[in-house]
């Protein structure tokens, strides 16, 4: 290690100086990395993705492909080289339906893959047996070892809208005031009724989906609101946990852009969430609610490009977080949209290692500028040809082909050996960067240490871990690249090879 660290210095003094030291570069040959274990920053919650919308018919696949897509998704066994089976989700988000699907033609939406069903039934009588695809996943996700899930809606039952439908009409919140208590009192009976029949509670129930968003379109089911909307909601649903003795905690938020939860936004009354349903003597403060999760949760759609104004952004959302004592902050959507400041398209399916790479540094900027606790994905499987799947499949509601794509072993990269529980350490690459440079984060949970590096330069990097004050065993390599998925290998202290264009989990034990 004395050689390395001779390095260290020698970088750092030609950095302040202004001199650039090409051999040990992003493109180079070497590189250090240096772990702090006294410098530690957020609790890691989970790594989850959602069951919208495809679940609902590959939940009721053949038992053979459904199984093989649970495994990809949520098992935590290996093969015979040590190479994980699948990405070990620590948690699962499941669409409360609001009843779109029995709706029909007649919802307005057409593209009845984006209908949800709902357990409630016309007559107020509720079926515990439709959803029938999705509580199947549920299922598969326990018995696979998840701990953690979440209900969330799109829109109220549409019992309860205003227009009677599953999205809004000219933008405006599609629930009167008056139905806050039978929405409250459907989501207590949902709680109820799926741990009934499928032996898995919601640990947390999410209520209001991107309402910033008109959702006057028709493509999905949707509903606008306003904060103050939201705060009265979520107050009728506090209530209601209480009077029934839910324990499932309301999580607060999912803003379709992170700037609404630190800035008042293009939506008058619908930014600053932070201050308004966290902040004591807020008109909307909710956040001494017991049934409030203390978590304020967003989406990182539309803010993850250009690299330099994605850090800033996120690093302002972490200070305003931080005003709030015990506030924590999960990013609880993304899929790749949109251009992307011209670095990567949205549209098209890319199940090569273009997308991972990318959908990689999101990950990795959300927890290491936003301290985000929990990172979740949007659609787990997709029948779409759009960058928002982590599995594809044929559009066929009884049958067809399933297809993984890099994504998912990208994510696994984290999903598989970032567990709940785990304190993110400072991880810093000591070189000065040419190209794309290394994205590398830690991860301290117990006796165990992750590293996870993010290659996305040209060249392959030899790198070694500096560690003061500790000694750390490393084990284990995980390799994600174009012919890679998790590939299990041999690691150490000294040098390990990151290959070009790839992401590498490290694991070790702390002596």
């Amino acid at each position: 290690m004395i050689i390395k660290t001779t390095i260290k210095k020698i970088l750092l003094a030609a950095a302040v100086l202004g001199i650039n030291i090409p051999f040990v570069s992003g493109q180079g040959k070497e590189v250090t990395i240096d772990i702090n274990f006294s410098k530690t920053h957020q609790i890691i919650s989970n790594f989850g993705a959602s069951d919208a919308w495809a679940c609902q018919f590959v939940g009721n696949w053949p038992d053979d492909k459904r199984n093989k897509i649970a495994d990809l998704l949520f098992s935590r066994d290996t093969y015979a080289d040590g190479s994980p089976k699948g990405i070990g989700l620590s948690l699962w988000r499941f669409n409360i339906g609001a009843g779109s699907t029995q709706q029909g033609n007649e919802s307005g939406i057409k593209d009845e893959w984006r209908r949800a069903e709902s357990f409630l039934n016309g007559d107020g009588s509720y079926n515990w047996r439709n959803q029938a695809g999705q509580l199947w996943f549920l299922e598969a996700a326990k018995k696979r070892g998840v701990k953690q899930f979440l209900g969330f809606n799109n829109s109220p039952p549409v019992q309860f809208t205003v227009n009677g439908k599953a999205y809004a009409t000219g933008g405006k919140v599609n629930i009167a005031p008056d139905k806050y208590d039978a929405y409250a009192v459907f989501l207590a009976k949902v709680v109820k009724g799926v741990e009934q029949v499928s032996k898995v509670k919601f640990d947390y129930i999410s209520p209001v989906n991107e309402p910033q968003w008109d959702w006057s379109d028709g493509g999905q089911e949707g509903a606008p609101y306003n904060n103050a909307e939201v705060a009265g909601l979520i107050r009728a649903i506090n209530k209601e946990f209480i009077n029934n003795k839910i324990s499932s905690k309301i999580l607060v938020g999912e803003a379709g852009s992170i700037n609404y939860l630190f800035t008042k936004g293009d939506k008058p009354g619908k930014g600053s969430l932070i201050t308004d349903f966290f902040k004591p003597g807020s008109a909307n403060y909710i956040g001494d609610l017991p049934s409030v999760a203390k978590t304020i949760a967003a989406h990182s759609y539309f803010t993850t490009s250009p690299m330099a104004s994605s850090v800033k952004a996120r690093r302002a959302l972490a200070d305003s977080i931080a005003t709030i004592n015990g506030l924590d902050f999960w990013q609880s959507e993304y899929c790749i949209l949109g251009d992307n400041a011209g670095e990567i398209d949205g549209n098209k399916r890319d199940l090569g290692i273009d997308a991972a790479l990318y959908l990689a540094s999101v990950i990795h900027t959300d927890l290491t500028a936003a301290n985000a606790s929990a990172w979740q994905w949007w659609t787990a499987i997709s029948a779409y040809d759009y960058k928002d799947g982590l599995i594809y499949i044929d559009k066929n509601k009884t049958d067809g082909n399933f297809y993984g794509s890099k994504m998912l072993w990208a994510m696994g990269n984290y999903s598989r050996f970032v567990k709940p529980g785990a304190v993110r350490v400072d991880a810093e690459v000591s070189s000065v960067a040419e190209g794309k440079p290394l994205l590398v984060s830690a991860f301290k949970n117990g006796k165990n240490l992750t590293v996870v590096i993010i290659n996305q330069g040209a060249n392959e990097v030899r790198a070694a871990f500096h560690i003061d004050n500790a000694k750390v065993q490393f084990t284990s390599s995980y390799l994600t690249s174009q012919v890679d998925e998790l590939k299990a290998g041999k690691a150490t202290g000294d040098e390990n090879v990151v290959p070009a264009r790839s992401i590498v989990t490290f694991t070790g034990v702390i002596k």
